[in-house]
C-alpha cells in the first residue's frame, strides 16, 4: 500500500487529481488523516461530492481520535463550508456546531475558530446586516494573520470585500477582493479555497457592475482550470456569470450553451443559483426575440426563487403589454431599495417608463442611476447612467445635451467590449441627430446599429432600428393617425387618452411607434409633420 499511496501523494502534488483520487479512494479504509484530507480535496475537485463528504468525515474522526482538535475542527469546517455552498444547510449547520463544541471542550482558540465565523458572516450578509458582516470579516482577517493561515486570510479578505460592496463602499470592497485574488494567483491558497474565492470574486464583481474585473478574473479562472485537466470547473454561481460575461461581449451562442449547462448542472444538486441560470437563459431568449422560450425560462427562474424582473417586464414591453411592464417595474423599483440589483432595475425602469410616456418618472429613475454611478465609480454603471439620462433628454427634446451623454455611453461600452449596448446607444444617437436636422449622421448611426443587431441575432432591436428609417404617413395605422392629429392640436397624453377611451400608457406606446415610423423624436416635430402632410 505504501508505494501506491506515495504515488498518489505525488499525483496530488502535481495536481493530477484523477490519479490521486483513484488510488486514495481504493485505500480509504486504511488512510491516515493527511491522506484522507487529500482524498477529500481530490474528490471535491473532480465533482465527486459524496465521496468528498465521506473523506472529510473520516479525516475529522482521525484527527479527533489522535487528539488534534484544531485540525479536526478545520476538517469539519471545510466539510460544513462545502455543504453550505451547495445548499445543504442543515448538514452544514450540524458540522459547524460539532466543530465549535469540540473546540469549546478543550478551550482551543486557534485558526480553526476563524473558519467557524464564516457561516455567521454569510448569514449576516444575507439578511442585510452589513455592520455585523464587516465586523466578522475583520475578525476573520485578524485571526488568520495572528495564526498564519493563508486560506483563512484569503477567505477573510473576500468576506471584507463582499461586506464593503454591500454598503456601497465599492472602491474599498474591490481593493480587498483584489488582495484576496493576489494570494490566489500566487499559489498561496489551497485548491478548494482557490475555487471558492475565484467564483465569489467574479460574482461580487458582477454585482458591482465591474465587468472589466469580472472578465479579467474569469480569464484567470479559465487558465487555472486549464492547468488541471482533471478538474471539474465552474462548480457554482460562477457558471452563470461566465454565461453573462459571454453575453455582454456579444458571444450569444456561447453564452446560451453555458447558461443551459449551468441550469442543468446546478439543477442536479438543487444549487441556490439555479434560478439565476434560468433567468440568464430568459435574457438571451428575450434579446433574440424568442418570446415563448423567454417566458418559460423566466417562469423556471421564479419557481427556483429568482425574481424574474426586470427581464420579464422588458419582455412584456417587447410584446406591447405596456401596462403590465409598467406595473412590474414600478413594483421592483420599490422593492429593490438597498439591493445590489437596483441599478439594473432603474435602467429598465427608464426604458419602460419612456415607452409608457411617463417622462417625469423616467427622469427620476435616471437621476438616481446617475447618483449611484458617481458614488460607485464603475465604468459600466457610468455608461448605464449616461445612456438612461441621454434617452430621457431625447424624449424631452433636448437633443444637444442628450448627444454628449449618449456618445459617452457608447465610448465606454466600446472600451468594455459590449457591442449590444454600443448599438443601443447608436440608435439613440441617431434619434438625437435627426432631431437636430443632421439626417446624414443619423443614417450612419442607424446602419451601424443595424449591422451589430443583425450580427448578434437581436431580432426585436433589428425590427426597431429598421423602423427608424423614415416612411410616409400612409404607413401609420388609423389609431396612430388619430393620436398624431390630437397631438398636433396640443392635447396632452391624458387628454388624448380620455378622448379615445384608452390608457395613457397606450397613448405613449402609440406615440413611440409614430416617432419611430416617421423618424421624429419630439411632439413639436410631430405637430409640424402633421400640418405639413395635412393630417390636421
Amino acid at each position: 500500500m505504501t508505494g501506491a499511496v506515495e504515488r498518489a501523494r505525488q499525483a496530488f502534488a502535481d495536481r493530477r487529481w484523477a490519479d490521486a483520487y483513484a488510488v486514495l479512494v481504493a485505500q480509504a479504509a486504511a488512510l491516515e488523516a493527511d491522506d484522507l484530507e487529500r482524498l477529500a480535496v481530490a474528490a471535491h475537485l473532480l465533482g465527486q461530492d459524496d465521496e468528498s463528504v465521506r473523506a472529510w468525515e473520516q479525516a475529522y474522526a482521525a484527527c479527533a481520535r489522535h487528539g488534534d482538535p484544531d485540525r479536526a475542527a478545520r476538517c469539519a469546517a471545510w466539510l460544513g463550508l462545502s455543504l453550505l455552498l451547495r445548499g445543504d444547510m442543515a448538514r452544514a449547520s450540524g458540522w459547524f456546531a460539532r466543530a465549535a463544541r469540540l473546540l469549546d471542550d478543550v478551550n482551543s482558540d486557534g485558526a480553526a475558530r476563524g473558519y467557524l465565523l464564516l457561516p455567521g458572516f454569510l448569514a449576516a450578509l444575507g439578511r442585510g446586516d452589513s455592520d455585523t458582516a464587516r465586523r466578522v470579516a475583520v475578525e476573520i482577517v485578524g485571526r488568520a494573520r495572528r495564526f498564519g493561515d493563508d486560506d483563512l486570510l484569503a477567505l477573510g479578505l473576500l468576506s471584507g470585500g463582499q461586506a464593503a460592496l454591500a454598503v456601497g463602499d465599492t472602491a474599498h470592497g474591490l481593493t480587498l477582493l483584489d488582495e484576496a485574488m493576489v494570494a490566489v494567483a500566487s499559489g498561496e491558497v489551497s485548491p478548494i479555497a482557490t475555487g471558492i474565492i475565484y467564483c465569489a470574486v467574479i460574482e461580487s464583481c458582477m454585482d458591482a457592475l465591474d465587468l472589466r474585473r469580472a472578465a479579467e478574473w474569469t480569464e484567470a479562472l479559465d487558465h487555472w482550470c486549464e492547468t488541471q485537466p482533471d478538474l471539474v470547473p465552474y462548480r457554482g454561481q460562477c457558471l452563470v456569470h461566465r454565461a453573462q460575461i459571454l453575453q455582454a461581449h456579444g458571444k450569444w451562442t456561447d453564452a446560451a450553451i453555458e447558461a443551459e449547462r449551468a441550469a442543468r448542472r446546478l439543477s442536479d444538486t438543487a444549487h441556490p443559483a439555479v434560478g439565476l441560470a434560468f433567468y440568464e437563459q430568459g435574457e438571451l431568449h428575450r434579446l433574440r426575440g424568442e418570446r415563448a422560450d423567454a417566458e418559460r425560462a423566466y417562469r423556471a427562474a421564479s419557481e427556483h426563487g429568482r425574481e424574474p424582473a426586470p427581464g420579464l417586464a422588458l419582455l412584456r414591453l417587447q410584446e406591447g403589454k405596456v401596462d403590465a411592464a409598467v406595473a412590474t417595474i414600478r413594483r421592483m423599483v420599490e422593492e429593490s431599495q438597498g439591493q445590489l440589483t437596483r441599478p439594473t432595475m432603474l435602467a429598465a425602469a427608464v426604458e419602460i417608463l419612456l415607452a409608457a410616456g411617463d417622462e417625469q418618472a423616467a427622469r427620476s429613475a435616471a437621476d438616481e442611476l446617475a447618483q449611484r454611478a458617481e458614488q460607485a465609480g464603475a465604468p459600466l454603471l457610468y455608461a448605464m447612467a449616461a445612456y438612461a439620462t441621454g434617452s430621457v433628454l431625447v424624449a424631452a427634446g433636448d437633443a444637444t445635451a442628450a448627444l454628449a451623454l449618449l456618445r459617452r455611453a457608447s465610448a465606454t461600452w466600446r472600451e468594455l467590449e459590449v457591442p449590444y449596448d454600443v448599438a443601443r446607444a447608436r440608435r439613440q444617437i441617431a434619434l438625437a441627430c435627426r432631431a437636430l436636422g443632421d439626417d446624414d449622421t443619423a443614417a450612419l448611426e442607424i446602419e451601424a446599429a443595424r449591422a451589430t443587431f443583425e450580427q448578434l441575432g437581436a431580432v426585436p432591436d433589428l425590427a426597431e432600428v429598421d423602423g427608424l428609417r423614415p416612411c410616409g404617413p400612409d404607413q401609420l395605422t388609423a389609431r396612430e393617425r388619430e393620436v398624431l392629429r390630437l397631438v398636433a392640436t396640443g392635447r396632452t397624453n391624458r387628454q388624448i387618452a380620455a378622448e379615445l377611451v384608452i390608457s395613457e400608457h397606450t397613448v405613449g406606446r402609440h406615440l413611440q411607434n409614430i416617432f419611430m415610423k416617421l423618424g421624429l423624436s419630439t411632439r413639436a416635430a410631430a405637430t409640424a409633420y402633421a400640418y405639413e402632410h395635412h393630417l390636421v
